[in-house]
């Protein structure tokens, strides 16, 4: 019988209370994974989201933008006597913001999680990593484009790309590899609640992809997982500080 990419393996995933966080966690599950903790900041959804995934899945409520949740992350991890082998900083929020009226508070929100809260949660965590282990940050393709009235998401997810690239210097004596997932369009509920777009936007986003696309729609959070686990794997051994594009081909044509 073959083996499982991640038998015996603990992984981590933030923000996994939906869309590709979820799915992540649900496809480690599947490829043989010992353990998945899984993070979000709605305790509900949360520990719903765990009860779906069943006995192998552990919720712990925490907010990557807060020192104090994170430590109280770590602390969990650590009193199971667990360490990682695979983390997946995927949390984050994605707000529309006119340049003209975006406001301090506002620009300091977005910041907090997409950019120090992925530091952080990623350096927190650090001494709980194996050597050897993976480590996946979600990025965007939103990094590389100037989309409209994005501008802070746009930055934040460039900065995300970044970190990939540095840290997959700074961890080489561990052996850890740092890469970033950046997809496409995603069908997941982030669209709605983050980007406040009705059901009939979402339907001219899918024209519009329909047209625009080779690949002519959204992608499934299923399938961003697939890319993720890949980069987790070990058949990604020799893939470091790259930035994978999962977007249809939408921003390479």
């Amino acid at each position: 019988m073959a083996t499982l990419p991640f038998e015996q393996k603990t992984a981590l995933v933030t923000g996994a209370s939906s869309g590709i966080g979820f799915a992540t966690a649900q496809a480690f599950l599947a490829q043989g994974a010992r353990r998945v903790y899984i993070t979000g900041r709605d305790h509900d959804k949360l520990h719903s989201a765990a009860a779906t995934l069943g006995e192998r899945a552990l919720p712990v409520a925490a907010d990557s933008a807060d020192a104090a949740s994170l430590a109280q992350l770590h602390a969990a991890i650590a009193q199971r006597g667990d360490r990682l082998d695979v983390l997946f900083a995927n949390a984050g929020v994605a707000t529309n913001n006119a340049f003209g009226d975006t406001s301090p508070a506002a620009y300091s929100t977005l910041f907090d999680i997409n950019v120090k809260g992925v530091f952080f949660t990623v350096q927190t965590l650090l001494p709980l990593l194996n050597d050897g282990a993976a480590v996946v940050l979600n990025a965007s393709i939103a990094g590389n484009l100037g989309m409209p009235n994005l501008s802070l998401y746009n930055a934040s997810k460039a900065a995300v790309r970044s970190f990939a690239r540095s840290w997959a210097s700074d961890l080489k004596e561990r052996r850890i590899r740092v890469n970033a997932i950046s997809p496409g369009v995603t069908r997941t509920p982030i669209l709605q609640t983050g980007l406040a777009m009705n059901d009939a936007q979402i339907e001219g986003v899918s024209q519009m992809l329909a047209h625009m696309s080779p690949a002519g729609r959204m992608a499934d959070a299923e399938e961003i997982a697939a890319a993720v686990l890949f980069l987790a794997s070990p058949a990604a051994s020799y893939v470091n500080g790259v930035e994978l594009v999962a977007d249809g081909g939408f921003s390479q044509v």
